[in-house]
C-alpha cells in the first residue's frame, strides 16, 4: 500500500474561517535512548501549492528529507526549531519535554493565527499556544505538519550524527539513537554515555549490570543537547 500523501483540508477550512496564518508543528525523538527531543514549527503561505513529495517524515528515506527541506524552508512563510534536551526528558518526562520542544519551536514563529499539532490533545497545551488543532496521525494527513516532520526529523538526524563523532561507537550516524543492535552493543562495551536517557528501562538495566533482553528497534529509523541545536541554528 503507497504511503499516505498529507493534504490540506484542515489548513483550508481555518483560512476561509479567517486564520489567515497557520502554523503545524511536529517533534521527533521520544522513542531513542539518548539525545533530545526536537520539534519544528512550518508557517505555511495562505492558499499555498503542496511541494511534491512532503508526506510524514518516517515514509521517506534520509536522501529523500534532505531533497525537501530547504524546498520546505524557502517555500514556508517562516519556520522555527526547538528542542528539549536530555535533561529536561529525565526531569519532565518524554511526553512533556515533547510538548516544550513545540513549545520552543512556535516562539521562533512570528504571529500566527492558529496551530496544527500531530497527535492527541495535550491538557494545559492552548495557554501556551494559543488556539490549536490536535491531528491524531497528522504527520500522515496535515500537509504542515508533515512539512514540520521533515524538518524536525532532518535536524535530529544532523545532531546525532554531530554527536557521533564526539561519541562514536553507537552508530548514532545512522540508528538516530533508537535501540538497533549496534546502538545496543555499543552500549554493552562502552557503557552509557552523558547524551543518554538514564531513566529509560532499558538503560537502567545496563547502568544497574542486568543482562536484560532488549525489546530491538530492529528497522532502519532513518531519521545533542540544546547547545547542539542552537549551534546549528546560528
Amino acid at each position: 500500500m503507497p504511503p499516505r500523501q498529507p493534504h490540506l483540508k484542515a489548513e483550508f477550512a481555518l483560512w476561509s474561517a479567517g486564520s489567515r496564518l497557520v502554523a503545524g508543528v511536529d517533534e521527533v525523538g521520544t522513542g531513542p535512548l539518548c539525545g533530545p527531543v526536537v520539534a519544528a514549527a512550518v508557517l505555511v503561505k495562505p492558499h499555498t501549492r503542496k511541494i511534491k513529495g512532503v508526506r510524514d517524515s518516517k515514509t521517506l528515506s534520509a536522501a529523500q528529507r534532505e531533497r525537501l527541506v530547504d524546498d520546505i524552508k524557502t517555500r514556508s512563510l517562516a519556520w522555527g526549531i526547538g528542542a528539549a534536551s536530555v535533561a529536561e526528558v529525565e526531569r519532565l518526562n518524554v511526553r512533556n519535554a515533547a510538548a516544550l520542544a513545540m513549545r520552543r519551536a512556535l516562539r521562533r514563529l512570528p504571529a500566527h493565527d492558529h496551530v496544527l499539532v500531530d497527535g492527541q490533545k495535550i491538557s494545559g497545551l492552548e495557554e501556551h499556544l494559543g488556539p490549536y488543532t490536535p491531528i491524531v496521525k497528522g504527520d500522515a494527513s496535515s500537509y504542515a505538519i508533515a512539512c514540520a516532520s521533515v524538518l524536525a526529523k532532518v535536524t535530529r538526524d544532523r545532531l546525532m550524527a554531530r554527536l557521533a563523532v564526539r561519541y562514536p561507537g553507537y552508530g548514532w550516524e545512522h540508528n538516530a539513537g533508537y535501540a538497533t543492535r549496534d546502538h545496543v552493543a555499543g552500549l554493552r562495551e562502552l557503557g552509557v554515555s552523558p547524551h543518554h536517557r538514564r531513566t529509560y528501562q532499558r538503560i537502567r538495566a545496563i547502568l544497574e549490570g542486568d543482562q536484560l533482553a532488549f525489546d530491538l528497534e530492529t528497522e532502519d529509523r532513518a531519521g545533542a543537547d540544546l547547545d547542539e541545536v542552537e549551534v546549528m541554528l546560528a
